[in-house]
């Protein structure tokens, strides 16, 4: 299957990202290579681009696709939270320019392989971004207590029937192994009221959210690798972060809002006392949104929020 990502608030990004012809950029969440291709088209011969990515057909595709650019692309096979060392691995410790573009790639989601889709009956339950891990979504459902499952569903989902679905699969796995999409769509429909199910969308999108999350640790990463990324930056150098749910723009939100006004102090101090000092500006005081024509191209693209942080 071909790996085809549209690129979700691209021109957006690119802008923001303020490149510099000679500059160094990094693009965490490489994908298919759709934002990574136009950083590389804005670069010289002195310009560099290192794209990080944690799945080997997404290396693939944009390998192929950046492979114009020659030797100013380096691409690396990992998760970004490790960007530091992967950098200084290849000969780089300082950039003008980070990129992530988080969640799900429409690859990944439209094959049904991958397991990361509810829509496909016969799909199994894998979820993994990165193949080399050997957990997977189905061991999950099939081994997590109760308790663990609700609250990966409650937490990652924000399911106010997290509590509910949980028992129905940990019931319904002590008849058989929960193998497939189809068979947890059931379990996850049985336990969610009609009333419900005929108004709220999916009935399982939610559960399926929660499970590739854990699984993959996304929030986790994201919240223990962000600081680190700013601490990367030259000064003016800018990192630009795509969201699509709520759990992870918060935390960019707050972390770019704490990066920017670390102070401690009591807000009643006449002056600074705690010696916590700024690392930069906020430079989106509201997330970007994809706008009306992209909106109607590109459906998936409607929860997309794009928030940028500029290094002092």
């Amino acid at each position: 299957m071909e790996f085809k990502h549209t690129s979700v608030l691209l021109e957006e990004t690119i802008t923001y990202l303020n490149i510099r012809p000679d500059g160094v950029y990094v693009d965490g969440t490489l994908g298919g290579g759709g934002h990574a291709f136009e950083v590389c088209r804005r670069l010289n011969e002195r310009g560099r681009f290192i794209g990080i990515d944690q799945d080997e057909d997404a290396i693939a595709a944009a390998g192929e696709r950046l492979n114009p650019f020659g030797e100013r692309v380096t691409i690396l096979r990992g998760n970004y939270e490790k960007m530091r060392e992967a950098l200084a691995g290849v000969g780089v410790h300082k950039v003008d320019g980070i990129l992530l573009d988080l969640g799900v790639s429409s690859f990944q989601l439209d094959d049904p392989g991958r397991g990361f889709t509810y829509r496909e009956a016969d799909a199994p339950l894998d979820m993994r971004m990165d193949r080399r891990q050997s957990l997977t979504a189905r061991d999950m459902v099939n081994s997590y207590s109760e308790t663990e499952l609700f609250h990966i569903i409650r937490d990652y989902g924000e399911d106010k029937f997290a509590k509910n679905i949980a028992k129905h699969i940990v019931r319904a796995r002590q008849e058989k192994p929960i193998e497939t999409a189809g068979e947890l769509n059931e379990i996850i429909k049985a336990a969610i009221p009609a009333r419900v199910r005929a108004t709220g969308g999916h009935p399982s999108k939610r559960t399926f959210q929660a499970l590739r999350i854990a699984l993959n640790r996304e929030l986790e990463v994201l919240k223990d690798s962000l600081d680190d990324m700013i601490d990367l930056l030259h000064p003016g150098g800018r990192i630009c972060i795509i969201t699509f749910h709520s759990l992870e723009d918060r935390i960019v939100k707050d972390l770019f809002k704490k990066n920017e006004n670390p102070c401690t102090c009591p807000s009643d101090f006449p002056v600074c006392v705690c010696g916590a000092v700024s690392k930069g500006k906020v430079i989106t005081r509201k997330p970007v949104l994809p706008g009306p024509e992209e909106l109607a191209e590109n459906s998936r693209s409607k929860s997309a929020k794009l928030r940028v942080f500029e290094r002092g």
